[in-house]
């Protein structure tokens, strides 16, 4: 298929902006904290919990939009769940209590859940093969920009107006991009070509959950994007707060400067891993090559180096993004009307644990508590991450010596 300029554009420009606004939606909180614990007195256990919910929304419906998306296509998914997100928003704007915002964020874990997926499945249809490692990377790029505006230009509105208002905001954008991607988007005459009984969709995902393959690299892929998941999207910020003795304004500077290096990882690892994979390095020892890494800088924050905490929350940030490679290979090695199912099924593990690691992280800090306006302990926080590092280098075990678990040696 020969790629027009002006469809090229249809088709990533408005799937870069729902993922602009997924990623600010799950990396938001961290900037909006100490509001939050202002305004409803909640404490880490609990900020952690309500962040986390985001993420467990979102994995509970990546199976089923793996079917839909395969067999209804991206454009119509994602432009109807974007407004259950618009909806979410408004309800976590108004809410009072604990509970009200607990939904109103499940709501909009709910309504960007195909954010991602949505792309990848669309640009498995416009794209060649040879490019979705690029274009992946570029739209992992437009949440990096997301995360970039809940930093600094957040902590700027938050000037103007307060977190409700913020998130007002956010609903009338939401809106926009629902109607972006629905009008905007060409439909693809591909989509429901292959019309499959559910009997047969059901068995394209056993088919997934059952390939050596995809576990091949699922457990360290799972790991890593949760531990930077539910630390870049949460916890991060309390650490620069209470371990790295930051003021609000400089955390907010920190962070934006954490996306920028996230944007500059997507780019540079997705435009590496497409020019290497040319060169018959596979995708996926690229891959892991990154993830291997991200645990080294994560060894080093925990050891707090004075005058180093800086470059390395940049280098966590732009380490992180190398898991995203898996998704592409893991695509390449199945069939293309199974795309989405496959990108679903590793995503559904990814957010699981990514909800499991963010409120555990909140829940071991509380084991050290600490009177009224304290810092929090940096025992709680190295316990925290320390043990999200332990399941990564288990991953990493797990996939360099796949006999062990008598897992086939194939490297996709």
């Amino acid at each position: 298929m020969k790629l027009l300029p002006l469809t090229v554009l249809r088709v990533f420009l408005p799937f870069a902006a729902g993922y602009f606004l997924s990623y600010l939606y799950r990396v938001v909180n961290a900037v909006i904290a100490s509001d939050l614990i202002a305004d409803t007195g909640i404490g880490p256990s609990a900020l952690g919990m309500l962040t986390a919910i985001y993420f467990i929304t979102f994995a509970s419906f990546q199976l089923p939009l793996g079917v839909l998306l395969d067999r209804f296509g991206p454009r119509k998914v994602e432009s109807i769940l974007l407004l259950f997100a618009a909806l979410g928003a408004i309800i976590f704007s108004r809410a009072e209590h604990l509970a009200g915002l607990v939904g109103g964020r499940a709501f909009i874990g709910l309504g960007v859940s195909s954010c991602l997926m949505a792309s990848f499945k669309a640009y498995t249809l416009w794209f060649p093969k040879e490019k979705w490692p690029l274009v992946n990377g570029l739209q992992m790029a437009a949440g990096g920009l997301g995360a970039m505006a809940a930093t600094s230009p957040v902590e700027t509105a938050l000037q103007f107006t307060d977190w409700r208002g913020v998130f007002t905001g956010l609903a009338l954008l939401t809106l926009v991009a629902a109607a972006a991607v629905f009008v905007v988007v060409p439909e693809n005459r591909s989509v429901g070509g292959n019309r499959e009984n559910l009997q047969d969709q059901l068995r394209g995902i056993r088919e997934i959950f059952t390939s050596r393959i995809f576990w091949r690299t699922a457990p360290l892929t799972t790991a890593s994007q949760a531990a930077f998941m539910a630390i870049h999207g949460l916890w991060a910020g309390p650490w620069l707060t209470h371990l790295g003795k930051l003021g609000r304004t400089e955390v907010a500077g920190v962070l934006f400067w954490m996306a920028v290096a996230m944007v500059a990882g997507y780019i540079t690892i997705g435009s590496l891993a497409a020019t290497l994979s040319r060169k018959g390095i596979a995708e996926a020892t690229i891959g892991v090559v990154g993830m291997t890494l991200f645990m080294a800088i994560q060894f080093f924050l925990l050891l707090n180096p004075a005058g180093w905490v800086v470059p390395l929350w940049l280098a966590f940030s732009f380490l992180g993004t190398s898991g995203i490679i898996i998704y592409s290979s893991l695509s390449q090695a199945f069939p293309v009307h199974l795309s989405g199912r496959v990108t679903t099924a590793l995503n559904l593990l990814v957010f699981v644990a990514a909800f499991a690691g963010q409120w555990a992280i909140g829940i071991i800090i509380d084991l050290w508590p600490t009177g009224a306006g304290q810092p929090l302990a940096a025992a709680g926080f190295n316990t925290g991450f320390g043990l999200l590092l332990v399941l990564q280098v288990a991953g990493l075990v797990h996939y360099l010596f796949p006999a062990l678990s008598r897992l086939s040696p194939k490297i996709v």
